[in-house]
C-alpha cells in the first residue's frame, strides 16, 4: 500500500533575519559620498546615518546630507557624553558616527549604513564584530590622484599627504569583509555590487549579530 504524503509537512527551518550594520570606508577621494547618493536611490529602505565632523563645509556639500557639520565644542561635548560610536582625527579635523540613530534604526529592524575612514572602520569592527566592513577602493593610485586633483580642494602638500595615507589604508584591506572597486564611470557597477553584498548577507544561514 502506497504511503500518503502528509498534508502538513514540517516547515523548513528559516533563519531569523537580523538587521545589518554596513560600514562603508576607503581612502579620501575614492568617491564614498557619490556612491552613497547613488545607494539612496537604489536602496531607499536602507537607513543612512550621517557622520558628524568639525571640518569646514564645502560649497558643494549639504548639511545633514554629506555630513553633520558641528563646532569643535559640540563635537567634544558629544565625545564626553559617549554619544559617538567611533571618532577619529583625520587631517586635523574630527569625524565621528553618532550612536543613537544607529541604535534606533537597528532596534527597529532597519538595515543601516555608515561612512567612516579606514581607522574608524577598524574601530567599529573591534567593538561590533557583526558589522559588515566594505572598502571602496580606486582602480589604481593614479586614478585616486586624478580624483583628488579634480576636487581642487587640496594644496600640493595636502595632496601628497592624502595619497601617502591612501596607500597605507589600502594595505589594510584584509581587515575588511569585502572590497568594491570604484572604477572611472563605474558608479552604477559599484552600487550594484554593494547591493549584491547586502542581498548575500541576508541569505546567510547564521545571521550576524549586532550588539550596541
Amino acid at each position: 500500500m502506497r504511503k500518503q504524503r502528509s498534508e502538513n509537512p514540517s516547515p523548513f527551518w528559516i533563519p531569523l533575519l537580523e538587521p545589518l550594520l554596513v560600514v562603508l570606508s576607503g581612502p579620501s577621494g575614492v568617491g564614498k559620498d557619490v556612491l552613497l547618493n547613488e545607494l539612496r536611490k537604489s536602496l531607499p529602505s536602507l537607513c543612512f546615518v550621517t557622520t558628524v565632523t568639525t571640518r569646514a563645509q564645502r560649497s558643494n556639500e549639504k548639511d545633514m546630507v554629506h555630513y553633520n557639520f558641528v563646532t569643535q565644542g559640540k563635537f567634544q561635548d558629544m565625545r564626553r557624553k559617549g554619544e559617538l560610536l567611533e571618532y577619529a582625527n583625520v587631517y586635523g579635523n574630527w569625524y565621528g558616527v553618532p550612536a543613537f540613530p544607529v541604535k534606533q534604526a537597528l532596534e527597529s529592524g532597519q538595515d543601516t549604513i555608515v561612512k567612516v575612514d579606514v581607522q574608524g572602520a577598524t574601530t567599529i569592527k573591534a567593538n561590533i564584530p557583526g558589522a559588515i566592513l566594505i572598502m571602496l577602493a580606486p582602480s589604481s593610485i593614479d586614478d585616486l590622484m586624478r580624483r583628488l586633483n579634480q576636487r581642487r580642494t587640496e594644496t600640493p602638500f595636502d595632496l601628497e599627504l592624502r595619497v601617502r595615507t591612501a596607500k597605507a589604508e589600502l594595505e589594510k584591506v584584509k581587515l575588511f569583509d569585502y572590497v568594491v572597486i570604484n572604477r572611472e564611470n563605474g558608479l552604477d557597477q559599484a552600487a550594484s555590487e554593494i547591493n549584491a553584498i547586502i542581498i548575500a548577507e541576508k541569505h546567510r544561514v547564521i545571521s550576524r549579530k549586532i550588539n550596541l
